[in-house]
């Protein structure tokens, strides 16, 4: 989910598989792309992390990418742990671009916070506080967030069942988002679970309309946001008819580019407009051409090069004339035949 404020600001919560294109969708430059923040390290809520990471390299994103999650129930369950991971598995592809292109978006700045913090400050910063508090949701290591700017409140509660602290701390809030799982009939019909299967994922792993719309009469919000379920034409009706049995409050049920602007006075619901076939925006500052070097291949691979200057030495003149440059090819003659 990603939450944009006045003062410009934007911060992600969780970033699924599928997330990365939906926010190119949205033609946010990717500079402003840079502020992650995970509830737990399930693939569902973090699949997409190197995509943004590393593809947003190429998509002209040239600030660090920053990262807060929590801590695991032992070191290696937590964010930090998985991050460094992650940096270990992706070595080959960071070596491939960082002598090639202004890798300076390639950076990862990691804040690994206490999962068991309960309404701690984990941000603090251009007038936006956000604060974590624990969830119940798989192991020890998952929480939802509290953002707070300019008199408003959003809660993201990533992945939980119902539980005390969200009901505390979620009191009131502008905005409150909450898990609202498919219901177990559903789990069992269109996803093949089995009866035991169902009720134990749909309820007491995930939360299910019925338990969603308990909490929400409790937390009281100004608008209750149900989200991580596939919300389509014959899912919808049972899940909200499920809600209604105990929440009559404002209600929306989230589905991929839903908006909702919040001010003091109002709360609009809307569709963003879209388009799924663009270029990246452009760098929000100037790009540091990097420096080349020497030829990263081993002389085993350069052997094999077919260089093809006649083709490749107009295509440098004819970008060195239009753009004032100078560049010259790394490879500038043929392998030799065998």
């Amino acid at each position: 989910m990603l939450a944009e404020l006045g003062n410009g600001d934007k911060f992600l919560f969780d970033i699924g598989t599928g997330c990365a294109e939906r926010l190119a969708a949205q033609k946010i430059p990717y500079d402003f792309i840079n502020k992650i923040f995970f509830g737990h390290l399930h693939v569902d809520h973090m699949g997409d992390l190197p995509a943004v990471w590393l593809g947003g390299t190429v998509m002209n994103r040239l600030e660090p990418l920053r990262i807060w999650g929590p801590s695991g129930g032992t070191p290696e369950y937590g964010t930090k742990a998985a991050m460094e991971h992650m940096e270990a598995m992706y070595k080959w592809d960071v070596g491939t671009r960082s002598g090639v292109i202004d890798f300076r978006g390639g950076e990862l700045q990691v804040t690994e916070f206490a999962f068991d913090g309960i309404n701690e400050v984990i941000y603090d910063e251009n007038g936006v506080v956000i604060r974590s508090i624990p969830a119940v949701h798989g192991l020890d290591g998952a929480v939802s967030f509290i953002l707070e700017w300019n008199g408003l409140t959003f809660v993201y509660g990533s992945d939980t069942i119902p539980n005390k602290w969200y009901v505390e701390y979620a009191a009131g809030a502008d905005v409150a988002v909450h898990e609202c799982f498919l219901p177990p009939t559903l789990l069992v019909e269109k996803q093949g679970f089995t009866p035991a299967e169902a009720l134990q994922v749909g309820t007491q792993g995930h939360t299910s309309p019925e338990q969603f719309g308990k909490v929400m009469s409790l937390v009281k919000p100004r608008l209750a946001i149900g989200y991580h379920f596939y919300n389509d034409f014959d899912t919808e009706p049972d899940v909200r008819r499920r809600v209604r049995k105990t929440y009559d409050g404002p209600l929306s049920l989230a589905s991929d580019y839903m908006v909702w602007n919040v001010t003091r006075d109002d709360i609009r619901v809307r569709n963003s407009a879209i388009d799924e076939e663009i270029w990246p925006s452009p760098a929000q500052k100037e790009k540091i051409a990097p420096d080349v070097g020497d030829i990263a291949f081993s002389p085993f691979i350069i052997s094999g090069v077919l260089a093809f200057p006649e083709i490749v030495g107009p295509i440098y003149d004819e970008v060195n004339k239009k753009y004032g440059t100078d560049h010259e090819p790394l490879f500038k003659g043929d392998a030799p035949a065998e």
